[in-house]
């Protein structure tokens, strides 16, 4: 990318005093603030450069979204080759001199968004076009998404919308403290008129496809509801997404499965989604750049795989938990019968023996990693090596689209809808599984929340994302919501359900803490989240300490300082 090059000295640098005045307010160093242009941005070259310049900002957060919403979740352990510093986030116990825990490097994004905002030339025509219109709209989606990992990490933080031009503004005893909630609120006023706003579009800029650098409105909305408890409005927000004429998004058929009844063969179109970002399945990326030369690199690679920088010893690897969950599910296959040539509908035994135990179950967590022992003569070089094909680009990756439809069903079955959020999981929504599995009175009620075309949304380009790793979720007759005494109770159910879906299929990619997270406000429960972090090491491993600490909400967030 070589962001670092095409950053005009117009985008202005986030005052470093904002930082400072955490640690106290009365401290402040003029050399730190930041030399800011009297020039508005006015000309059309003005827009990749600004555009670019807020990008390089993110980057420095790129990192640390994945693994403050990954180590302190449930689905991944640390290693005994894990830093101090990574060691500290898994337990709770980051300070203010940890790297990970800088609330000053968000506020940098901010402040850039803040400033394109106050100065863009949103008047500025040409050939009848608002030459920043679309760009205005990408910018305040980009502030919108940092303020929020701002309060999913630290709760209650300062909140100003306005860019900050001098030491005396740099204050935050200046501005109010906003939680996740007041957030999420103030942004889906702030965004709902862009809400149709397209994305600008440059083309491919260093092979990479520039569209992917943007956060889709609508989705973002949807996002932003699910966090305010806004149900329905974020149900509608992702499915006008997903449906969007001229730009549908159907589930795609990618998976890793048993091609034969004797499960000896696997069929693998899983773990490819993740290393390609012209995947349809890669909606949103933060760019980073190749060598350090360029600027800031990404280092996942390093903490997830086994790289000749960390000598392959590789810092994070698949729970207990995590393990235990995969195993517990149950696999379905259709196939034909090799002497009747009818369909047939089988199972692995329990007491099926596999080359490698991660094939047991659902079969995304072997897809996913990849372990090998590759001899070596060097006494500093690990043997045991580690391969996580989530994080195995140079880019990081933000978004993806069943993170969208898992969200979704998440805000359907809140809505009241758990049925309609069950098929999404089960049959995928289409046209005859909507008429087949969802009662007529949950049709009427979600009405045009589950409204997919039938020329566009098939059964040959969806599948329920259980049928991603456990087979053909459609033909299994223990995958079902059973009949509970009240449609709270199915609520909490399916939720239940949702949740071990998210670990299933967005493991390692830094999602896990903000949902367990989300999850138990949902409930006013914290010892949801309290108990699956606890469970981390395995049931047999139960960390009653970690369950008290993590049973006060405050425990939740970094320190601000």
């Amino acid at each position: 990318m070589k962001l670092k090059h095409i950053t005009k000295t117009f985008v202005v640098l986030f005052l470093a005093t904002l930082s400072q005045a955490f640690q106290s307010c009365s401290e402040t160093d003029s050399d730190l603030v930041a030399f800011v242009e009297d020039n508005r941005l006015s000309t059309p070259n003005d827009t990749v450069y600004s555009l670019m310049g807020i990008i390089n900002k993110m980057q420095v957060i790129a990192d640390r979204t994945i693994l403050l919403g990954e180590l302190r979740g449930d689905l991944t352990a640390l290693t005994e080759n894990a830093t101090l510093d990574l060691q500290d986030i898994a337990n709770f116990t980051a300070d203010a001199t940890n790297p990970y825990n800088n609330a000053r490097d968000y506020y940098a994004v901010i402040q850039n968004c803040n400033y394109f905002l106050a100065t863009a030339d949103t008047a500025l025509t040409k050939r009848g076009r608002h030459v920043f219109e679309t760009e205005y709209a990408v910018v305040k989606t980009y502030r919108a998404w940092t303020y929020l990992q701002l309060a999913i990490n630290y709760g209650s933080v300062p909140f100003f919308t306005e860019p900050l031009l001098a030491e005396k503004e740099a204050d935050p005893s200046l501005y109010p403290h906003y939680n996740v909630e007041q957030i999420a609120n103030y942004f889906i006023t702030d965004l709902a008129p862009y809400v149709d706003t397209e994305y600008p579009n440059y083309g491919t800029i260093n092979a990479l496809n520039s569209r992917s650098f943007y956060y889709p409105v609508r989705v973002l909305l949807g996002d932003l509801c699910l966090w305010a408890g806004r149900y329905r409005e974020a149900a509608k927000y992702y499915h006008d997404y997903l449906t969007k004429q001229g730009d549908t998004h159907p589930t795609g058929v990618n998976s890793v499965s048993w091609t034969s009844y004797d499960f000896e063969s696997i069929l693998d179109s899983y773990a490819g989604q993740f290393s390609s970002s012209s995947s349809s399945e890669m909606l949103t990326y933060i760019p980073m750049e190749t060598s350090e030369y360029d600027g800031i690199e990404s280092h996942l690679s390093d903490v997830f795989n086994s790289t000749e920088d960390n000598n392959y010893y590789y810092q994070a690897t698949h729970s207990a938990a995590y393990d235990e969950l995969s195993r517990s599910q149950h696999y379905t296959l259709v196939y034909s019968d090799p002497v009747t040539l009818l369909p047939d509908t089988v199972s692995p035994a329990d007491t099926v023996t596999y080359q490698n135990e991660m094939m047991r179950g659902d079969l995304r967590l072997m897809s996913i990693y990849s372990l090998r022992d590759v001899p070596t003569t060097s006494a500093v070089q690990s043997s045991l090596r580690q391969t996580c094909y989530k994080h195995n680009t140079t880019n990081v990756n933000i978004l993806r689209l069943q993170h969208v439809y898992l969200r979704y069903a998440e805000a359907l079955n809140r809505a009241g809808y758990p049925q309609s959020a069950f098929a999404v999981l089960k049959h995928g929504l289409w046209y005859q599984s909507i008429e087949k599995y969802i009662s007529a009175e949950e049709r009427t009620g979600a009405a045009d929340l589950i409204s997919f075309s039938q020329y566009t949304f098939l059964r040959e380009n969806t599948q329920g994302t259980h049928s991603r790793g456990s087979g053909n979720a459609d033909a299994d007759t223990t995958y079902v919501i059973p009949t509970l005494a009240s449609l709270s109770d199915s609520i909490l159910y399916v939720e239940d359900r949702i949740c071990d879906e998210m670990a299933l299929e967005t493991s390692a990619e830094g999602l896990r803490f903000p949902d367990l997270m989300r999850l138990s406000l949902h409930r006013n429960d914290p010892t949801f989240l309290a108990g699956k972090v606890a469970r981390r090491q395995g049931s047999a491993n139960y960390d009653a300490s970690l369950f008290t600490l993590l049973s006060d909400k405050k425990n939740w967030y970094l320190p601000l300082e």
